[in-house]
């Protein structure tokens, strides 16, 4: 298979999954499985790709929070906001100076979307029924800073999906909870995506990357997530999670069946 059309499913792969609560990760590991696997410098980036989708999609909100600071709603917006990356970006560099690496084994992933979708038929258990509010409280705020960072622990349970859910299990209303989440990952992405970026270049120089490959991937990724965020935005205003629930619970068993006989 040539390289171009390998990067084209791969940058699909990730827009598809990367705003829908089913791990990104998980699915990239799969298709590494049987497609060439490329540089953690690839998937980092072709995922800050994917947050470009939000910018069109949110250009009125961002333009609010930029150009009308002074109002107190958009102030106090912007600083959850950052006070959650904050937190994310603390605790990761903590994890690094500590010496913490992710796991490339595919058993925590498998066992981490597996579990997921356990944990969202339990929080959609407990909210059903309930009018949740549309006020993004600092302790909301906080609680998703620190899911950022439970998801980057444990790759498999999906930024999007784990920060969305805490908010819902706290007490934010869906459509809120799902912009704030998006929202968050702009500059949580775009961030990972630049330290990967200055990495490789401090290391190699970016020799052993293909630069034009790395543009594609990360174009076909932004394209796929806007569709892919268009519609999860209108799908939030009346419908649950729990079909990627099921979702999550077929493919996590599926990936343990898959991976169980090579583990070790």
């Amino acid at each position: 298979m040539t390289s171009w059309l390998v990067v084209v499913l791969l940058g699909m792969i990730e827009g598809l999954t990367e705003f829908i609560p089913v791990s990104s990760t998980g699915h990239l590991l799969l298709a590494e499985q049987w497609l060439p696997k490329q540089s953690e410098l690839f998937n980092v980036v072709i995922q800050s790709g994917a947050m470009l989708a939000l910018l069109p999609i949110f250009s009125r909100r961002l333009r609010e929070m930029i150009f009308r600071f002074n109002e107190p709603e958009n102030r106090d917006l912007v600083l959850k906001l950052a006070a959650a990356f904050f937190i994310t970006g603390v605790g990761g560099v903590l994890m690094k100076k500590l010496g913490f690496v992710l796991p490339h084994d595919p058993m925590p992933i498998a066992w981490a979307t597996l579990l997921g979708g356990f944990v969202i038929f339990g929080v959609e258990r407990w909210i059903e029924g309930k009018q949740l509010p549309d006020r993004i409280t600092w302790t909301v705020a906080i609680a998703i800073g620190l899911a950022q960072l439970i998801a980057a622990v444990f790759p498999g349970s999906s930024r999007s999906g784990t920060t969305i859910i805490m908010a819902l299990a706290i007490g934010l209303n869906r459509p809120r909870a799902t912009e704030f989440s998006f929202l968050l990952g702009i500059p949580t992405m775009f961030a990972a995506g630049a330290l990967e970026i200055h990495h490789e270049l401090k290391q190699a120089g970016g020799a052993h990357e293909s630069w034009s490959l790395l543009l594609l991937g990360t174009a076909v990724s932004a394209v796929m997530a806007f569709i892919v965020v268009k519609w999860l935005i209108r799908f939030v205003q009346h419908n649950t999670f729990r079909g990627f629930a099921y979702y999550r619970v077929v493919m996590g068993g599926a990936m343990l069946l898959y991976f169980w006989p090579h583990k070790g």
